[in-house]
């Protein structure tokens, strides 16, 4: 769970830290285009921190997933809306509502819940046909983010949101899957090329949600799907658990942390400042976003 907590605070931090730099790399009028942007934002040392720490986190992501249950795992993760709120009130100056804090407030509530009643991961190794339900999962997601552009109206966010959610959902589940890291194995297991489907296919179908979408609808759809479906994969077929008698502090633990994590979806994508950052400010996260 520490690692789980670890990985949540790695990944906050990092959307904070890339969209300060992204900040620092625009121009007045926004001139330069995407490309000379995303250069000049990689430049500064907050945005490479902030890759640094996308790494450590999903280092930390994979250790979680190997020890307690997956559904613990996504409800953490979630909370990573928690911690870009408080980083980006510190470091962007962001004003938080008195319901925000409240929703920063019931997610640690949550996840205390969740960190009391989790057992440990699951001993199950799942139906054979699972490792390819997943690589399916993770082809149809690609599929979607290559047609997103096609969406359009209130239906864009809502549905490349939750294609992410679904691929980082398949992210979670083939770290499950996996059960040898000797290359021979991994290069002849169906999870390995559904994570890295997945994971690729699910940036993809956000970074496609936030350039023309609202970054509420987008960010609320992905915690749905990263958290749901992996829990019930992970209890249904996987063997996931919880400590004796606390089936019903778990599952209130995921509903209040995840709920918690709703509350905080406009912090999907790092805002600006109170005071504003001007258009080249917005472009120069876009870009950001798309590398």
């Amino acid at each position: 769970m520490v690692c789980a907590l670890g990985a949540a605070v790695c990944f906050g931090t990092a959307t904070v830290l890339q969209a300060v730099a992204a900040r620092a790399a625009g121009t007045p009028d926004g001139s330069g285009g995407e490309a000379a942007l995303l250069l000049r934002a990689v430049r500064q040392w907050r945005y490479l921190a902030g890759l640094g720490l996308d790494g450590l986190g999903f280092v930390l992501q994979i250790v979680a997933l190997r020890s307690i249950p997956i559904y613990a795992v996504g409800a953490a993760l979630a909370s990573s809306l928690a911690v870009t709120a408080v980083v980006a009130a510190r470091l962007l100056g962001v004003r938080l509502s008195g319901a925000e804090w409240g929703a920063v407030g019931v997610v640690c509530a949550g996840l205390a819940m969740l960190g009391v009643a989790s057992g440990t991961e699951g001993d199950l190794d799942g139906p054979e046909a699972l490792k390819w339900v997943m690589l399916g999962v993770a082809v149809g997601v690609l599929l979607l983010g290559l047609a997103g552009g096609r969406l359009a109206g209130r239906w864009r966010a809502l549905v490349l949101g939750l294609g992410a959610g679904v691929g980082f959902g398949v992210v979670e589940v083939a770290v499950r899957l996996i059960d040898s890291l000797a290359p021979s194995s991994l290069l002849t297991h169906p999870a390995t090329y559904a994570l890295l489907l997945g994971g690729g296919a699910a940036f993809l179908c956000l970074t496609s949600a936030l350039q023309r979408g609202s970054v509420t609808t987008a960010t609320a759809a992905m915690v749905i799907g990263e958290t749901v479906g992996p829990a019930l994969v992970g209890v249904v077929w996987l063997g996931d658990r919880t400590r004796e008698g606390m089936g019903w502090l778990a599952v209130l633990g995921f509903a209040v942390a995840v709920a918690g994590a709703l509350g905080l979806a406009r912090f999907g994508e790092a805002p600006a400042s109170e005071d504003g950052a001007g258009e080249g400010a917005d472009r120069a996260r876009s870009a950001g976003a798309s590398g």
